[in-house]
């Protein structure tokens, strides 16, 4: 058993730092550009610094949940430099922490299930290199996720939408350990983690809804074993927890009720003339986003490829078929309303919006449960082919198995590399869907005589921000001068095209269309 941890351990030590890669190789220019809304956090983060003013809730730019942007104003506290990665370099370490949240979560989701075995799953085990049941979905649900073009994408930009499967998956995996090892210290955890991912992002909110099957599961579990008083404790931990951690900010939404729908109410299909017909089409590209045609919005993806590789969209659907197939063996009751209750709640904030679907962003909180399943299918199917008749008997199959496996991984890794780094990271559109050329005037402007007189007029359009709309956002980031003190300090200054009149003959104007 200890040559089996060790491989263990080295197997998801090796996936940690093939996720590290791909979350980190080449941050400072990889994506290109600096897309206004990362540069509103940035500049928010900025003012949350300078003035110590850290906020539970930014209102600018639609409102956004304020963790994020305050974790985001102290690292940039730390470096204080203007440039794109240091608002990035959070978002990818929210990313690589989620890959090692996916391997608990899955280890322990899967712990106890021991009647869903191949046949001769015993007659395989072998000490010295094989792996137990639950291990080997941990280490592939890590490994797809640290490979997954949706995740690495999303890791690497400055949105906080990547901290909600950060936070649901460790909070989810303590929960449950909680449950299954009736520990009380492991529910204060969970409730932490829970508690703070109501200040991540809107579609977080749906997540509460899945701790009815966790709850009615282990309480039957409890009321079995006689242990109810237990059950109820860490219950109540966790929910208190949970509790205190987000009362702030749901003080605040009861002082501002109009921020706790925020954009949501002007984009559903409530204000549609036909909402059940779009949550109809709305579902059905949602679903199909998967394996057929996929976001098109070249921030978020390759634009319409699908958000699953072919082969672990294949892998998806196996894991889905075997899950409903097995729904009713003891061990996978739980599982299915976990993960298939986390995918449909998560899918839920998607189908009702009415704008670009498909929405990679949107679904971001579906990445988890997709991932899981896909393991699930994967390993369900690596054992097939193990104890299938399809290599002649004298070979080693096990080892033939095994080596195309592994050969099948390095290709996979490769692939994610050429996908992101080349195919995406290169492309004209990307450099345009990140305003690289914002970019460029930024360090144009860095590069003037602070002394001359710089005025912007801001002729394209988008939400405004103190007057100007939000495409200056990036200007004023990569120059830092988003703070009015500032602008006085560079002599660079915004207007807006009906207010040309008031610049000074002997200033230098750029526009920003």
């Amino acid at each position: 058993m200890k040559n089996n941890k060790i491989n263990k351990n080295f197997l998801l030590i090796i996936i940690l730092i093939i996720a590290a890669f791909f979350r980190f190789y080449n941050l400072k220019n990889v994506p290109p550009g600096l897309y206004p809304d990362e540069a509103m956090y940035g500049n928010n983060a900025i003012e949350a610094w300078t003035t110590k003013n850290f906020k539970v809730f930014y209102p600018e730019n639609n409102g956004r949940e304020g963790l994020f942007i305050n974790i985001q104003a102290i690292f940039w506290g730390l470096i204080k430099k203007n440039d794109p990665w240091v608002l990035r370099m959070m978002p990818a370490i929210f990313g690589f922490l989620t890959v090692l949240g996916i391997y608990f979560l899955s280890l322990e989701l899967f712990k106890k299930n021991k009647n869903y075995q191949s046949e001769n799953y015993e007659n395989n085990l072998n000490n010295n290199c094989d792996l137990k049941f639950n291990e080997k979905i941990a280490l592939l649900s890590s490994f797809i996720l640290a490979t997954s073009f949706w995740h690495i994408n999303f890791s690497r930009i400055g949105f906080r939408a990547i901290m909600a499967p950060f936070l649901s998956v460790w909070a989810f995996y303590f929960l449950i350990k909680s449950l299954n090892e009736n520990k009380k210290n492991f529910a204060i955890y969970s409730g932490i983690f829970f508690g703070l991912g109501f200040y991540t992002y809107i579609a977080y909110r749906v997540l509460p809804l899945l701790l009815i099957p966790i709850f009615f599961f282990y309480f039957k579990k409890y009321k079995t074993e006689f242990k109810i008083k237990n059950f109820y404790i860490i219950w109540i931990i966790f929910l208190i927890i949970t509790f205190l951690i987000a009362l702030p900010i749901g003080i605040y939404y009861l002082k501002n009720p109009q921020d706790f729908f925020g954009r949501t109410s002007q984009i559903s299909i409530f204000n549609s003339n036909s909402p059940i017909k779009d949550l109809i089409l709305n579902t059905i590209k949602t679903l199909g986003m998967f394996n057929f045609v996929g976001d098109f919005n070249w921030r978020h993806n390759l634009s319409g490829r699908p958000q699953l590789d072919i082969l672990i969209g294949i892998l998806f659907l196996i894991g889905i078929y075997l899950l409903i197939q097995n729904r009713n063996k003891p061990d996978l009751k739980f599982i299915n309303w976990f993960l298939f209750g986390w995918f449909i709640l998560a899918m839920f904030p998607v189908i009702i919006s009415n704008e670009g679907l498909p929405h990679a962003l949107r679904a971001i909180l579906m990445i988890p449960p997709i991932i899981i399943i896909s393991a699930f299918g994967g390993v369900n199917f690596y054992e097939k082919l193990i104890n299938s008749q399809i290599f002649i008997q004298n070979f080693n199959k096990k080892n033939i198995v095994l080596k195309l496996f592994i050969i099948l991984l390095i290709i996979f890794i490769l692939n994610s590399y050429f996908n992101y780094f080349v195919l995406w990271a290169k492309n004209k559109n990307t450099y345009d869907a990140f305003s690289s050329n914002y970019v460029e005037l930024g360090k144009y402007l860095n590069s003037l005589p602070k002394e001359k007189l710089k005025y912007i007029i801001v002729e394209a359009s988008g939400v405004e921000v103190r007057g100007i709309p939000m495409p200056a956002q990036t200007v004023m980031f990569i120059t830092n001068t988003f703070l009015p003190e500032n602008q006085k300090e560079k002599n660079i200054f915004y207007v807006l095209p009906q207010e040309k009149e008031k610049i000074p003959k002997e200033a230098l104007i750029f526009e920003i269309k």
